[in-house]
């Protein structure tokens, strides 16, 4: 359709971008009139991504002919932004830039290197990089995620715990009822991703290679592969993200560091466990 006002690329590509960007915005600010505050996260998000996806593709086109080697600074950079990013949505556990960064090194680093190995990747940049990266996104989404819900969770039950914990329980054991819970959590939807694949949704990957008139089949199952790839390193990023904030929510003495807002606002106030409290009827 755009090709009937410009036949460069390029701007038809530009007036994509423009459309769906205000198409997103609109929907940003319909959620701000129901009372949901995203619109100014919304735009600044639009503005990044645009501008990260962009340089992203400057450096490929100045990395693509390079060596393979050049491919693991790259890795390395993502890997450290997305503990980052994981770590501040999640800022309230202890530890939660290190357990992020710990989960999405292991469980990135891992599988990139094991299916180098077996050769189900290409050692080259052109694949390294774009698989890889969606390797790391997941499993920062996955981490951030475990984090959350673990974080949350304790923060709910501290009564439960700090009394266990009283009666001589060991703090791993406190905790491992949550520890599994956000585990399930954070996996449900790379689950969801296997069972709906294809189903529900074509990944994009295999959308390109369709495109470029690639072999649907030798596509279907690239892609798969790929998608396999996520749950697997995904799993191992959750399992040890929760092993290393498990252990940071205490101290060496075993006592819990995770607190209720109520209490982090006025840790020394009891009135900050009233609300977790059975009130009695007068």
């Amino acid at each position: 359709m755009f090709e009937w006002f410009h036949d460069h690329p390029l701007t038809v590509r530009i007036i994509q971008a423009a459309i769906v960007s205000g198409v997103a915005l609109a929907v940003a600010d319909y959620g701000r009139r129901q009372g949901i505050m995203l619109l100014g996260q919304t735009a600044i998000a639009i503005l990044r991504g645009l501008v990260q996806i962009i340089a992203v593709g400057l450096v490929l086109v100045f990395i693509l002919p390079k060596p393979p080697i050049i491919s693991l600074p790259v890795l390395v950079l993502m890997i450290l932004t997305a503990a980052i990013i994981a770590g501040r949505r999640s800022r309230n556990a202890p530890g939660a830039y290190q357990a992020a960064l710990y989960g999405i090194s292991l469980g990135s680093a891992s599988i990139i290197a094991l299916m180098s190995l077996v050769g189900a990747i290409k050692f080259s940049v052109e694949e390294i990089v774009p698989i890889g990266s969606m390797l790391i996104a997941n499993t920062m989404n996955t981490a951030a995620q475990a984090l959350e819900r673990f974080r949350s969770d304790v923060a709910s039950h501290v009564g439960p715990i700090e009394a266990a914990l009283a009666l001589g329980a060991d703090p791993a054991t406190t905790v491992r009822p949550y520890v599994r819970a956000a585990a399930e959590s954070a996996m449900i939807p790379r689950v969801d991703n296997l069972a709906s694949l294809g189903i529900v949704w074509i990944p994009g990957l295999m959308a390109g290679m369709l495109v470029q008139h690639g072999n649907p089949i030798e596509a279907a199952i690239y892609n798969f592969s790929v998608i396999a790839m996520i749950y697997a390193s995904s799993g191992i990023a959750a399992t040890a993200t929760l092993s290393m904030v498990r252990h940071r929510a205490f101290t060496p003495a075993g006592q819990l560091l995770i607190r209720p807002a109520e209490a982090k606002a006025n840790p020394h106030s009891p009135s900050a466990y009233r609300k977790l409290a059975p009130t009695k009827s007068r």
